[in-house]
C-alpha cells in the first residue's frame, strides 16, 4: 500500500472566522501532516489567513485549494506566491482554479468562457515571473503584457524579488477531463474534487494525455494529486453519512446553473445521473430537506470515508491505489489525529 500523505483543509470561511482554527494547525503540524490549505469563494480570501495561521508553523507545507483565477491577475498571484514562499521558508504550494460562472460573472464581474485557455495563460505568466529571466512580456487571448491601448505607457517589467525558488509549484483544480489534463501539462499537481476510487482509470487517462504534451520544469514523478476527502469517524454508518449528505446535495443541486454544474457532472460520471436529476430537481425547488435525502449511501461511500475506525482503515487501502498522493481532511482534533494513526 503506498503510503498517502495528510493535508488539513482550513477552506473558506462562513459568516465568521472559524473557532479553533489556530488549534487545528498545531494539532497537524504535531501529527505529522505534510500540508494545510486554506480556500476562498466570496468572502473570506485564501491568501490572509494562510499567512496568519502558516505563520505559526515550521514544517507544514502551505497552499492555497484554491485561489480563484479571476480574483487576481497572473502577476498579482505570482507576487503573493514569491511573497508567501520566501515568508514560509519555500514552503508554499500556489493552488489555482478556475471556478464557475457563477462566482466570475457574479462576483468579479468578469466572462467565464474559455477556462482552460485563461488557466493557462495564467499559469505561463505566473512562471515567467517567477522564473525572473528577463521582464515579462505577454500577448494572449486574455493577458498582455505590457497592456495594449490605454495609456500607452505601459512598460515591461521584472519582479524586484529576487523568488527563494524559482520554481514554486503550482497546482490546478479540475474536474473535467480536458482540464485534469491540462494541469498535467502545465502544472505540478491537481486538485480533483468529489474524487472516486473507482473513478480512477478515467482519471489516470486524463492526466496521461496532459504528461504526453508536458513541457513543464518538473519531472512528472514529482506530480501531486492533492484530494480533499470528507471524514466522518462514526460507529453509526448511516449517521456519519447523514453529515456528508448536505455537503453533496448543496454541490450536486444547488452550486451552478441547472445545465452548468460541474460537481453533478462528476457524480453523473460515475453512473449517478438519475439521482442528480432528482436531487437538483428537488434543491431547485425549495424542497431541500427531500434534495438531501435523495443522497444515497453509495454516492456518499463513492467520496467520502465515513464509519467506524476500522473500516475507514480499510477504505483507505482503495485511495492508496489510486493517482492521490495527499488525502485534504477537515473536522475537529480527534479526526486529525486518528488520520495520523490511519496513515502512519
Amino acid at each position: 500500500m503506498a503510503k498517502l500523505k495528510l493535508g488539513l483543509q482550513l477552506g473558506y470561511w462562513g459568516s465568521r472566522p472559524p473557532a479553533g482554527a489556530m488549534e487545528m494547525v498545531h494539532a497537524a503540524e504535531d501529527a505529522g501532516f505534510d500540508s494545510m490549505w486554506t480556500a476562498e469563494a466570496y468572502g473570506s480570501d485564501a491568501l490572509t489567513p494562510l499567512a496568519w495561521w502558516g505563520s505559526q508553523t515550521t514544517k507544514l507545507r502551505i497552499g492555497t485549494a484554491i485561489m480563484q483565477v479571476s480574483a487576481r491577475t497572473p502577476t498579482a498571484a505570482a507576487m503573493a506566491a514569491m511573497s508567501l514562499d520566501y515568508l514560509s521558508n519555500g514552503r508554499f504550494i500556489m493552488g489555482i482554479g478556475a471556478s464557475g460562472p457563477q462566482v466570475v460573472e457574479g462576483w468579479y464581474g468578469q466572462p467565464y468562457p474559455k477556462p482552460l485557455l485563461r488557466t493557462r495563460e495564467y499559469v505561463e505568466i505566473a512562471r515567467k515571473v517567477i522564473e525572473r529571466e528577463g521582464p515579462v512580456q505577454y500577448s494572449g487571448s486574455f493577458y498582455s503584457l505590457p497592456y495594449e491601448g490605454g495609456a500607452g505607457l505601459g512598460k515591461a517589467l521584472k519582479s524586484t524579488i529576487h523568488p527563494l525558488r524559482t520554481n514554486i509549484p503550482i497546482a490546478i483544480a479540475a474536474e473535467g477531463p480536458k482540464n485534469v489534463a491540462l494541469a498535467a501539462e502545465v502544472a505540478d499537481g491537481w486538485f480533483p474534487f468529489w474524487f472516486s476510487p473507482r473513478s480512477n482509470d478515467f482519471y489516470s487517462k486524463a492526466l496521461a494525455e496532459g504528461f504526453a504534451k508536458r513541457s513543464a520544469p518538473s519531472p512528472i514523478e514529482n506530480f501531486e494529486v492533492f484530494c480533499p476527502v470528507p471524514v466522518v469517524i462514526d460507529d453509526d454508518l448511516e449517521a456519519a453519512a447523514n453529515k456528508i449528505r448536505p455537503m453533496i446535495g448543496l454541490y450536486v443541486g444547488g452550486m451552478g446553473a441547472k445545465d452548468t454544474n460541474f460537481h453533478a457532472d462528476v457524480f453523473i460520471r460515475m453512473g449517478y445521473e438519475k439521482e442528480c436529476e432528482e436531487i437538483q430537481g428537488l434543491y431547485l425547488a425549495g424542497r431541500k430537506d427531500e434534495a438531501l435525502a435523495a443522497v444515497t449511501m453509495e454516492m456518499v461511500e463513492d467520496v467520502a470515508l465515513i464509519g467506524p475506525k476500522e473500516r475507514i482503515r480499510d477504505s483507505l487501502e482503495r485511495w492508496s491505489e489510486t493517482v492521490v498522493t495527499t488525502v485534504i481532511v477537515g473536522g475537529d482534533l480527534s479526526t486529525i489525529r486518528t488520520m495520523a494513526e490511519l496513515t502512519a
